[in-house]
């Protein structure tokens, strides 16, 4: 059997190929912005309509992906061309991460002022003085690692964004090793609600205002186990003061979402669940903004067009999707359950090894 340490040692030369998802990217080059400690780089996306003193929408990708690919699975700039808002794609690099993945679980990349964190304040100050943005009007989203790493930005930049939606992600401080790390995505030793609270209300030393939350995931995520969005729903309920769900919808025959209002009444926090969709972003194909395509899942749902209605930048809603809609599906080969039956062999416990860093961005 293949040592841990030997697998990990690996993965230095490992470089993923190409996907064939990349193609021509409506994003542009973001340029120098402060002094980068987290070594990250940018894309943005200007409108050729650019609205007057705009929204700022920051768009977190997923392990394997690249800015561009993201906003061709997702519409982002499609959508903001026509409601004139500039969207900003913090990007990942090799050098960092093997598998782009954001360091969502390193302690001097999620901690405020340091590494990947600071990386990315440093680039919405920049996006805000060159666009004329509008700083009350700065929203941040992200999938898997880069939902989480979303969470991490809220987290300890909560004075910076008006709103959040987390997509696929994990709550914030919750592990700072790899092993730690592939418990949390397995949903093994998520700390309780009081620890999840206490690690937010150190990532900064804000009194408020908070932004809203929203949180997506789906149902059979075999990836990142969805009981992390209920512990992120635990992580920000006592401090946007929302202590019990104000009520629950079924918005389409696959999509449920549940609703916390702050002691004002006021929208604070949302947990949508998509029944039977795996680990990815919900898309509509048919709505125009997005692309099927790894990790972007066709479910009928546009995530993005919701959210954006959510942050208060567009006019729109959820378009409904019939009860018999296509919904991805992990096959049963892919499910925790077929691999724990595998493991009464060596080779059983290498490939499970290997899964487990596949799922943590560091192996393909």
């Amino acid at each position: 059997m293949r040592s841990l340490s030997d697998t990990l040692a690996r993965l230095k030369h490992f470089r993923p190929t190409p996907s064939a998802f990349d193609g021509e990217s409506r994003l542009a080059p973001f340029g120098a912005f402060g002094t980068n400690p987290g070594e990250l780089e940018a894309r943005i996306h200007v409108p050729a309509k650019l609205a007057k003193s705009p929204a700022l929408v920051v768009v977190m990708h997923g392990c394997t992906q690249t800015a561009a690919t993201y906003d061709k699975g997702s519409g982002w700039s499609k959508l903001a061309d026509e409601y004139g808002f500039v969207v900003l794609f913090p990007q990942q690099t090799r050098s960092n991460n093997a598998n782009l993945c954001f360091n969502w679980f390193q302690p001097n990349d999620i901690t405020r002022d340091q590494g990947e964190a600071l990386s990315i304040r440093q680039m919405i100050q920049t996006a805000e003085t060159r666009c004329d943005v509008d700083p009350s009007r700065v929203y941040i989203t992200g999938l898997s690692a880069g939902g989480a790493m979303a969470n991490v930005m809220l987290a300890t930049y909560p004075e910076v964004f008006a709103g959040g939606a987390i997509i696929a992600g994990l709550p914030y401080g919750t592990a700072s090793t790899v092993p730690q790390a592939f418990d949390r995505m397995r949903a093994h030793a998520i700390p309780d609600a009081q620890s999840l609270q206490k690690a937010l209300r150190g990532a900064s030393k804000s009194n408020g205002p908070w932004p809203a939350i929203s949180v997506w995931h789906g149902t059979q995520d075999a990836t990142v186990n969805s009981a992390n969005a209920d512990a992120i729903v635990e992580q920000w309920r006592d401090i946007l003061g929302a202590k019990a769900a104000a009520h629950s919808d079924r918005l389409t025959g696959r999509l449920e979402c549940r609703v916390w209002a702050g002691p004002d009444g006021t929208e604070r926090l949302r947990l949508y669940r998509i029944k039977g969709m795996g680990h990815g972003t919900p898309i509509d194909a048919k709505s125009g903004y997005g692309q099927a395509g790894p990790y972007m899942l066709d479910v009928g749902i546009s995530s993005t067009e919701e959210i954006a209605r959510s942050f208060g930048i567009v006019a729109t809603s959820l378009r409904q999707v019939s009860p018999d809609a296509k919904i991805d599906v992990p096959t049963p080969a892919s499910r925790n359950a077929n691999i724990q039956r595998q493991e009464g062999s060596a080779d059983g416990i290498r490939r499970t090894i290997e899964d487990a860093l596949r799922a943590a961005g560091l192996m393909r």
